[in-house]
């Protein structure tokens, strides 16, 4: 079989993408994780609402962020500016999801023609793709992450306005968007970490595989 370097670049690339959008996915898509903190955080006898009513009210609300036609939070009120600013949310989620899916499907196609055309991936620096990918996004997200660990809150803050930029809607009102009181900075915390540790575990893991199988057919 031929190798091939820029086999090699697609597939760390690819690799990348899938571990980057699949983390960011898991918060977003496994909800008894922030079921979870409904007890952990005590938000029912801080808000004054049953955790059926809360679970509901962030039910709602997720449905519309991954791909729902109508925003609503429950029994809780909203205001335009908040429903503004969930839309801004969903349209995150759905470029996330949109990317998990097509890396996905580009990871099959790019395998099947590889095997159909009998080419192989050719070592960079002695590494395979999956070094690449690991080391890559590993060292950047370790440095990411250990920035947001010395101020969470400053770090909050600068990702809302990298991602929303030129807007303020998400500075919510609780006395016009009480959904905010089910969704304490704790809990984006705690998605935060989520999201390191799992890319921590992939990237290590990809690591491991390159040098456990350094010649592996990709």
């Amino acid at each position: 079989m031929k190798r091939s370097k820029i086999l090699t670049l697609l597939w760390a690339v690819l690799a990348a993408v899938v571990l980057l959008t699949g983390a960011i996915a898991a918060p977003i898509l496994c909800r008894s994780f922030y079921y979870a903190h409904i007890d952990a955080l005590d938000l029912t006898e801080q808000i004054g609402l049953s955790e059926t009513e809360i679970r509901r009210a962030y039910n709602e609300m997720m449905d519309y962020c991954i791909g729902g036609d109508t925003f609503s939070t429950g029994i809780l009120p909203h205001s335009q500016e908040g429903a503004s600013h969930f839309a801004d949310v969903r349209s995150l989620f759905l470029l996330d999801l949109g990317l998990l899916a097509g890396s996905v499907a580009a990871c099959v196609v790019l395998f099947v023609l590889t095997r159909l055309l009998k080419r192989r991936c050719a070592p960079i620096w002695g590494r395979g793709p999956g070094f690449w990918a690991g080391a890559g996004l590993g060292v950047s997200f370790a440095v990411i992450g250990g920035l947001a660990a010395l101020d969470f809150d400053r770090a909050f803050v600068v990702f809302h306005h990298l991602f929303f930029p030129g807007k303020d809607n998400w500075l919510f009102n609780p006395n016009t968007d009480p959904i905010i009181f089910i969704l304490p900075q704790v809990f984006f915390r705690n998605c935060a970490l989520l999201i390191l540790g799992l890319l921590l575990v992939g990237c290590i893991g990809m690591i491991v595989w390159d040098f456990v199988r350094p010649k592996a057919r990709v």
